[in-house]
């Protein structure tokens, strides 16, 4: 069975999240996005672990509405570099807590706590307690892996043979991070890192799995890729969309090179700092030109989320009430935003004719980006007409394809 999974998100408990974060309403969101499985974040929060406690269990998957969730918190090391764990049962997210609380001073107020543990420290802690670990959106500027490190080695040590994953984080795809050798060997995650249930954060990106069965054992072994179990296919934004893609001022958001940058001593006209972008940080990092694409890696889909569509195509915010009615009636009509977005034909749904080309336009790769950076998201256009040399033109497949 195909199953599709978010892994990263956070629950109300987290630092600059939505007090709608619970467990009710992302199990209602996260099947109007199209997704099975996803993560619970936070399970190191004592509240929320016994928030999570009071749904029904079974082989380290919690079910809540007809909803998968499974355990998942976020680190921040010593270095500041954050770590993503997926933990098998609530005796060892408990194992996992009483570890790091002497190491912590905020665990039990933010979900996302910061630990004085280096890499090689949480990276031991996780493989004691049979969780999966490895560096959340890799290639942020802030607070990622390779922002402080130059390889995995770098940062887990000799343990960075039990490294299974790495996260892309939404200014990276597939086609970046496999410039980067010491990569090939790792299974790629897509994530939201949603901080809010809204229809353009939750499931933003997500991963598909071949599964025999929705459980702790079968997520592991189809992240390790082992006994048929894999990642079939990963679904994200556009990396140019990231907020970090470029290099770019963290004030006035006017993007530089590389070289720029470093002329500049990476300090912006306006005197703020220029942050390096995802983009410049790859080809410091990249053995290759181009992509090398290991046999095992599944194709990236890039998807816009339907309420931006529906707002550009009708000129007015994401979260106004056109919007919201439009995306309400076609996932009543479809069931899905997923099926929405590439499967469904949309053309007798009744719905503003403009919205419906806009959809089209969107699944017949009529996109243009123009790049994020300095903390500022990329702006996405779409056009009914023929694309122009400077736009991605890519002509959209159905999830079915994969």
């Amino acid at each position: 069975m195909q199953i599709n999974a978010d892994l990263h998100i956070h629950s109300r408990y987290s630092m600059a999240t939505s007090p709608k974060m619970n467990l009710p309403t992302l199990a209602t969101e996260s099947k109007r996005k199209g997704i099975q499985l996803v993560a619970t974040g936070d399970c190191l929060h004592p509240e929320w672990l016994k928030e999570i406690k009071q749904s029904n269990e079974e082989n380290g998957i919690f079910q809540l509405d007809n909803t998968n969730f499974v355990l998942t918190t976020e680190v921040e090391d010593i270095n500041q570099v954050h770590h993503l764990l997926i933990v098998p049962s609530i005796s060892k997210a408990e194992e996992l807590y009483e570890f790091m609380k002497p190491y912590s001073s905020n665990i039990d107020s933010d979900g996302r706590p910061n630990v004085r543990l280096s890499g090689i420290q949480i990276a031991e802690a996780a493989k004691e307690a049979e969780a999966l670990v490895g560096p959340a959106h890799a290639f942020t500027p802030w607070t990622a892996m390779y922002a402080y490190h130059n390889s995995l080695r770098d940062c887990y040590g000799d343990l960075a043979d039990t490294i299974y994953f790495i996260e892309l984080g939404l200014s990276a795809d597939t086609s970046y991070a496999d410039r980067i050798s010491e990569l090939s060997c790792l299974t790629f995650l897509s994530n939201s890192d949603a901080h809010s249930p809204y229809v353009n954060k939750l499931a933003r990106e997500f991963n598909r799995f071949e599964m025999n069965d929705i459980a702790f054992d079968e997520l592991k072994m189809a992240i390790i890729r082992e006994k048929g179990r894999k990642p079939v296919l990963n679904v994200g934004m556009y990396p140019e969309e990231g907020k970090y893609n470029e290099s770019a001022c963290i004030r006035c958001f006017r993007h530089y090179t590389l070289s720029d940058s470093m002329a500049r001593n990476w300090r912006c006209s306006c005197g703020k700092t220029i942050k390096k972008g995802v983009k410049d940080r790859i080809n410091e990092l990249a053995a290759y030109d181009k992509p090398h694409h290991p046999s095992h890696r599944p194709p990236y889909l890039h998807l816009v989320p339907l309420s931006e569509i529906i707002g550009m195509s009708l000129g007015i915010g994401i979260n106004t009430k056109g919007v919201r009615v439009i995306w309400e009636k076609l996932i009543g009509l479809y069931g899905s935003e997923v099926s929405v977005l590439v499967d469904s034909n949309i053309k007798d749904s009744g719905i503003d004719e403009g919205v419906m080309n806009s959809i089209i336009a969107f699944r017949e790769g009529k996109v243009k980006v123009h790049p994020g950076g300095g903390g500022q998201y990329g702006k996405v256009e779409l056009f009914e007409n023929d694309c122009e040399s400077n736009e991605i033109c890519e002509k959209q497949r159905s999830l079915f394809d994969f």
